[in-house]
């Protein structure tokens, strides 16, 4: 007769470490707000301790360096970026729908002041495009990511008849992201207010001179 098999229930994670756990969230949370506003090098142990109302000692012992601590913020910044951004844009449909919402929600993360600085990821590209290390080789990573994600959505937008072929998605990709990112760079170092909607219009025209009579209606 054979041995029964062992049990299949998930072990308990201990109270200590959720409980390590959520604290690590609340700094990288804290973290990613500042960055957001003052830049990476703005992030300092003793800053961020004390508006933690946390010991030194206590938060080295999540992040072992500043350095460290760099690398978790941005991580950690690309988990809110998919939760608010990318998650929700693919639950509709490939095409244009999929690729206009990968665009709207965007910009929108900005509105909505996700972040409270702006767009993390513009900040901190703009801080750290002219160094080099691994907090700038991840920050690119993250925006060929990114970027990766445009250009996949408009060749699939291709694929379901709503753009014409002749698109090439690597260059519509580039100029969309250099479109948005020229909005954010308005909006957040000029004050303009309307710098998005203003931004949604170039899209929008663009998107339209090069559509098919089978996409969806675009806004």
């Amino acid at each position: 007769m054979p041995k029964a098999l062992p049990s299949a229930r998930k072990k308990a994670v201990p109270h200590r470490q959720v409980r390590g756990l959520r604290t690590r969230e609340a700094i990288l949370a804290r973290a990613v707000d500042i960055a957001s506003a003052q830049g990476l090098e703005g992030l300092t142990v003793g800053s961020l301790a004390s508006q933690l109302k946390m010991s030194k000692s206590g938060l080295f012992a999540h992040f072992g360096s500043k350095e460290d601590l760099q690398l978790a913020t941005v991580d950690f910044a690309r988990q809110i970026f998919i939760k608010e951004v990318t998650m929700p844009a693919l639950t509709a449909r490939k095409g244009m729908p999929r690729l206009w919402g990968l665009l709207e929600r965007w910009m929108g993360l900005v509105e909505k002041q996700v972040f409270e600085g702006g767009c993390f990821f513009s900040a901190a590209s703009f801080e750290f495009d002219s160094r080099r290390g691994v907090v700038r080789d991840r920050i690119a990573a993250i925006m060929h990511e990114w970027i990766a994600a445009i250009t996949r959505a408009v060749y699939e937008a291709q694929k379901a008849g709503h753009l014409e072929r002749k698109v090439d998605p690597t260059r519509l990709a580039f100029e969309i992201h250099a479109i948005s990112m020229g909005a954010h760079w308005a909006y957040q170092l000029l004050d303009d207010k309307q710098a998005y909607p203003r931004a949604r219009t170039i899209l929008l025209e663009k998107l339209r001179s090069i559509s098919t009579p089978e996409c969806p209606h675009l806004p």
